[in-house]
């Protein structure tokens, strides 16, 4: 295990912060949040993984301290993430790597997997979604992610996040914390509010395109390991079990007694990777 590193750097015109985790002479693993999170979210994992591999967690474009869109919508799209994404490893000079990416992570993964980046990454790991997202889960994201409310407190901030993500799971109190921590800014009149700009929303709506992956989806020739929450409203059995039949046919684990996404921070989860990234 070592101490994380927070690099910023030109990607695609655009400032990106990323969090580095281990030596950087070790194989390369990025790990990609979801829709409205950050890339700290994966400290648990990446501290853990980080005495094998060389972890990046990049925060996405308009999220934690990376620069927002200049152009709103125009820019919020898997394109210009994948630009950043090129960037990113030729910064660091990466070649081949692992995947893991958490809701839209895992989309933009298997976008790249089966597309621009189809020869260099090895291993992908998708955690609970699919190429079909039910309507009212999208419309369920997109309503708290496009209004995201203001706070007097951070303490009444913490209440809020932890009851509009409580279909994590079971977590522990640090991981909360620090949840909290690196998912919160201050507006201009001094509140509290969340660390996004709210126009990344646009994937639901102007950008659902996309979503849209099948096709790359079955193009995909990586190593794949399907990860869904046992009560995840995102990716429902029905759509696991086609994915589990066609593309890369990965084996799918279910996380018990969360919903979505599972966090990857526990013991158990963490494992998980590490045994499939090792094949």
């Amino acid at each position: 295990m070592t101490a994380p590193r927070s690099t910023f750097l030109d990607a695609a015109g655009f400032e990106m912060h990323v969090t580095a985790w281990g030596d950087p002479g070790n194989p390369a693993l990025v790990m990609w949040h979801g829709l409205a999170r950050t890339g700290r979210d994966f400290d648990e994992a990446a501290s853990a993984l980080s005495s094998d591999y060389f972890v990046l967690c990049p925060d996405t474009l308009g999220r934690g301290l990376s620069a927002w869109a200049r152009r709103g919508a125009a820019d919020y799209t898997f394109a210009t993430y994948g630009d950043m994404a090129h960037s990113m490893l030729d910064h660091f000079g990466i070649d081949q790597f692992a995947w893991v990416g958490t809701s839209m992570g895992g989309l933009l993964g298997i976008t790249l997997a089966a597309g621009a980046l189809r020869e260099r990454i090895s291993h992908l790991v998708i955690n609970d979604v699919g190429p079909d997202i039910p309507v009212n889960s999208a419309r369920r994201i997109a309503d708290y992610v496009g209004n995201p409310p203001t706070f007097e407190t951070v303490a009444d901030y913490e209440a809020w996040l932890r009851k509009t993500y409580a279909p994590f799971g079971s977590n522990s109190e640090a991981f909360w914390r620090r949840m909290t921590d690196t998912s919160l800014r201050r507006t201009d009149t001094g509140l509290v509010t969340v660390h996004y700009d709210p126009a990344i929303v646009s994937l639901m709506g102007e950008n659902k395109a996309d979503l849209d992956v099948w096709d790359a989806y079955d193009a995909v020739t990586a190593q794949t390991l399907l990860i869904r929450g046992e009560h995840s409203d995102v990716l429902p059995p029905t759509v696991a079990s086609a994915m589990r039949m066609r593309g890369p046919c990965p084996r799918l684990v279910t996380v018990p007694d969360c919903g979505h996404a599972p966090t990857l921070a526990d013991d158990a989860q963490i494992d998980l990777l590490r045994t499939f990234l090792a094949t």
